[in-house]
């Protein structure tokens, strides 16, 4: 997949410079796409005022700049986010009646997620860092090329039981239980594996860059569950179901520790794709939307698309409809408008940002986090390693200052000693 934190946008190369990002904003909302996509009906008018997402910066990020000093510890670390949670709200936040808005929002990447066996994007054993080669398919490509859908949902395939048996971990638990002390507001995730709607239901979350869970239609948005999806491949792919039970046999999908996993051969991106070796892709088959193929829909040019499909329902390349993609933004698409303003006013609602286990390399991560700034809010950001213009987040702070924090600690080492040692704030 191809978003999740690395559905994403373009990074500032420098630590304290802001570096224009390179949208494509056009007066054409299909301009960006390939004939056959405007074939097959995408693109929307949100592409006028929406950015596509494009690949981020991947190299090293600058050192991470600690605040206040003593968050260089793991205790001082526990210290200052525990100071974080419970400091007054801010004089200098605007836009909001102060008094009602001293929760927190927390913004969360695929950092927080490595505890559960999926692996980062630039942490040590990221993505970006095990393969210098790694490119995400683009949405583009997705959308126009049979033999690219071929090889993601083969890839997808086997990567998705290692997903399904990766469970939220203690960080998850910790944002539930702080939740239920009063502490937080909501969460806006770039995460896509669901583990925020399993490990607390109840708190308001924002999947900026949607979730694995279910699959889409691209004609008609019918959504299917990837589970059964999951299914439909195994029954149209029998020699790489065989593979996948290799896999399993072997044991590589028993275990949550991520460097287990690596040693018998599974590497688990954080949108449940996984690397493998030279595989025969263009063997691999997928089915159509169900409901595209009972109902033909009719296309955005006005003329009524149709599906053909093999006698097993394996799709056709002379269908002019009825693909499904995963229900993610992929590099290349725009995220829905509806969830980039559900985002927004999760941040204007809120007295406080605490970004957890993300470099803000992503630009839909970083324009919330910048409109955090802009109101006044006090940021802070638990990830290990550098984060994206942190020197223009904490310019100007003293190093005992306790309204904001930074510090380089696994979330899971932080989060659940602050659950333990914060009181209730439910009135």
């Amino acid at each position: 997949m191809n978003v999740s934190e690395a559905r994403a946008r373009e990074l500032c190369a420098a630590s304290d410079q802001i570096i224009a990002p390179q949208f494509r904003y056009t007066s054409d909302p299909d301009s960006h796409l390939p004939v056959h996509a405007k074939r097959f009906g995408f693109g929307d008018a949100s592409s006028m005022t929406t950015p596509a997402i494009r690949i981020p910066f991947t190299g090293p990020l600058p050192p991470a700049i600690i605040v206040p000093s003593a968050a260089a510890s793991l205790a001082g670390a526990i210290d200052a986010v525990s100071n974080f949670f419970t400091a007054p709200p801010s004089s200098t936040l605007r836009g909001v009646d102060v008094g009602r808005h001293s929760q927190t929002v927390i913004l969360s990447g695929a950092g927080i997620s490595v505890a559960s066996g999926l692996s980062d994007y630039r942490g040590d054993q990221g993505t970006y860092r095990r393969n210098k080669s790694y490119r995400p398919i683009y949405f583009h490509e997705f959308t126009s090329q049979h033999e690219s859908r071929k090889r993601y949902w083969a890839r997808s395939f086997v990567g998705w039981p290692g997903l399904v048996k990766a469970h939220p971990n203690s960080t998850h638990w910790a944002i539930r239980d702080l939740a239920a002390k009063g502490y937080i507001s909501s969460v806006v995730t770039q995460n896509v594996d669901s583990f925020h709607s399993i490990a607390h239901p109840e708190l308001p979350t924002i999947e900026l860059h949607g979730y694995l869970r279910a699959v889409v239609c691209t004609s008609c948005h019918n959504q299917v569950p990837r589970a059964s999806f999951q299914s439909s491949l195994e029954k149209l792919n029998p020699a790489w179901a065989e593979f996948l039970a290799r896999m399993v046999e072997q044991g590589a999908l028993d275990t949550d520790n991520p460097e287990e996993q690596r040693r018998k051969g599974l590497r688990l991106n954080p949108d449940g794709d996984v690397d493998l070796a030279e595989a025969p892709y263009s063997t691999f088959r997928y089915p159509s939307c169900p409901n595209c193929l009972e109902s033909p829909p009719i296309l955005k040019d006005g003329t009524r698309g149709h599906v053909e499909v093999e006698n097993d329902g394996a799709w056709l390349p002379t269908s002019t409809a009825g693909i499904l993609k995963p229900a993610v933004t992929m590099f290349g698409e725009n995220i829905d408008p509806a969830v980039k303003t559900a985002a927004e006013e999760a941040i204007d609602d809120a007295g406080r940002l605490l970004v957890l286990g993300s470099s803000l390399a992503t630009y839909s991560a970083w324009r919330l986090v910048e409109r955090a700034q802009k109101r006044g809010m006090p940021i802070g950001i638990i990830n290990i390693g550098g984060v994206r213009n942190e020197a223009v987040l904490f310019r100007g702070l003293t190093t005992d200052q306790t309204d904001h924090v930074r510090c380089s600690h696994p979330t899971q080492s932080i989060l659940p000693s602050v659950v333990a040692r914060l009181p209730s704030n439910v009135f």
